[in-house]
Parts: C-alpha cells; sequence; structure tokens
C-alpha cells in the first residue's frame, strides 16, 4: 500500500476540504442567521442566505448536463 499521492490527487483532496469546510460554515452560518433578530431586516436576510446556499450548492455540485434525445 502507497501512502505517496500525485500532485492531481492533492488536487481532489483539497478540492474535497473545500467542500467540507464550505458546508460547515454554510450550517454554522445558518444557525447564527436563522436564530438572530434583524429586525424588519430578517426576512430580506433570510432570502439573500438561501440564496447564497442555493448558489454555493450550484458551485460545489455544478450544473446537470443537458441530456439530447
Amino acid at each position: 500500500m502507497s501512502f505517496n499521492l500525485k500532485g492531481e490527487d492533492w488536487g481532489k483532496v483539497g478540492k474535497g476540504l473545500l467542500i467540507a469546510m464550505g458546508g460547515a460554515g454554510l450550517t454554522y452560518l445558518g444557525q447564527f442567521i436563522t436564530g438572530t433578530d434583524f429586525g424588519a431586516l430578517t426576512p430580506l436576510i433570510v432570502a439573500g442566505f438561501s440564496v447564497l446556499v442555493n448558489y454555493m450548492r450550484k458551485v460545489g455540485i455544478g450544473t446537470t448536463p443537458k441530456v439530447e434525445e
């Protein structure tokens, strides 16, 4: 068994690390946003956070390729 990684493999490990950290960060931020009272701006901030989460999801998993029939 070899524990040496090539450059491409380190890139994949790094990408996985960023995805995991991004998910943890968004989870923490989600807890903060939903538990904080922003007054009249609360609905706008929660909606903006929802858009941010959707954007991060699309960036993380990419878009679904179109299937031609």
